[in-house]
């Protein structure tokens, strides 16, 4: 039997907390930095997720690390990481 490492293909994606307001579950809006080819400007994307946060821990402002996971509910599909 073979001794190997699986390497996660889970995205990891970092943001901050914009809404705490639902039980377990916290708002994070990610933000990239994006060159438009048509034309050649750079722009901020944002886009929110939900994530799954036990316990409520988060609160709005923090920085926080989410990760891909299975669907926990019809529009959760990321964890709280860090």
């Amino acid at each position: 039997m073979k001794n190997t490492t699986q390497i996660s293909k889970r995205r990891i994606l970092t943001g901050t907390v914009v809404s705490d307001k639902m039980k377990d579950t916290i708002t994070v809006n990610v933000a990239r930095y994006v060159k438009l080819p048509k034309y050649e400007k750079y722009v901020t994307i944002t886009k929110k997720f939900k994530a799954h946060d036990a316990g409520n821990t988060k609160k709005i402002g923090d920085k926080v690390s989410i990760e891909e996971c299975r669907p926990i509910s019809k529009d959760k599909r990321f964890r709280v990481i860090a």
